[in-house]
């Protein structure tokens, strides 16, 4: 329950990326006092919550200004009395690039804690944690948190149907390449409305949670703000999705469907 409520509150990375450095949009995709909120369900019912911010931070690394983007999880309902989850993230990113300097993470799980933090250095390559030195591939490498800003923020005009990427990202004890494919585009309803979205598909692993033909969505809205509305994952028994609930403070108008 633990690694999919992350990989499902975290989906939000799961857009295209490919070891060299990455071309970002001209025009920002988010800014600070942007707050979303999403519902995490198993069938029909909501087992957790998060919430997801962007804020203006008085900290500078390498005498650079950054955002510091907050994640908030917690389970809800039944889930709550019979496995509480009390998560929070924090990653600060520099405003220009958006790659990160710092991460944090207190992580409060039933009966299991964890508190790690990982420092970034893009340009020698290298992510230092309190679990150890990471030697990366890319000078563009992120924690679960700034992937999702930078992935929102990447220039995808040239993506075509079925071409796959990858992204580089650190989490726990190193550094990870997920791939993912671009489906096409469709129509979601959310509590929003109808959004004209853009459907990704990034590969798993089968295991204890997954199938060996298990399926994974997402879906991000298909204008300037780039906002995850969906994503849907099959588990060994049925599927678990997330939902936005809400999203204030975007730049841009939603793509609705009239």
């Amino acid at each position: 329950m633990r690694k999919l409520f992350l990989l499902l509150v975290f989906l939000i990375t799961l857009v295209h990326a490919e070891a060299q450095e990455l071309p970002l949009k001209k025009e920002p995709i988010f800014k600070a006092g942007e707050v979303l909120q999403y519902k995490l369900k198993y069938g029909f019912i909501t087992a957790a919550e998060a919430t997801i911010k962007v804020l203006n931070s008085d900290l500078k690394f390498d005498n650079n200004e950054t955002y510091r983007l907050v994640v908030d999880a917690k389970t809800s309902g039944t889930f709550d009395v019979f496995y509480k989850i009390r998560d929070h993230y924090d990653s600060y990113i520099d405003k220009t690039t958006l790659t990160p300097y710092f991460y944090q993470e207190d992580v409060k799980e039933a009966s299991y804690t964890r508190k790690d933090k990982a420092r970034f250095t893009q340009d020698t390559k290298k992510v230092v944690s309190n679990k150890g030195t990471f030697n990366a591939a890319t000078t563009q490498t992120f924690d679960l948190v700034s992937a999702y800003y930078f992935a929102r923020s990447l220039d995808i005009s040239r993506l075509k149907i079925g071409e796959k990427f990858k992204l580089h990202y650190f989490l726990g004890d190193g550094i990870h390449q997920l791939e993912i494919k671009y489906v096409g585009k469709e129509v979601v309803k959310s509590k929003l409305g109808n959004i004209r979205c853009l459907k990704f598909s990034p590969s798993i692993e089968p295991g204890r949670i997954f199938r060996k033909d298990s399926a994974l969505y997402l879906w991000i809205t298909d204008d300037g703000n780039r906002v995850p509305v969906k994503a849907q994952v099959e588990i060994i028994v049925g599927a678990v999705t997330m939902e936005i609930k809400s999203a204030d403070g975007l730049l841009y108008p939603l793509a609705k469907e009239n």
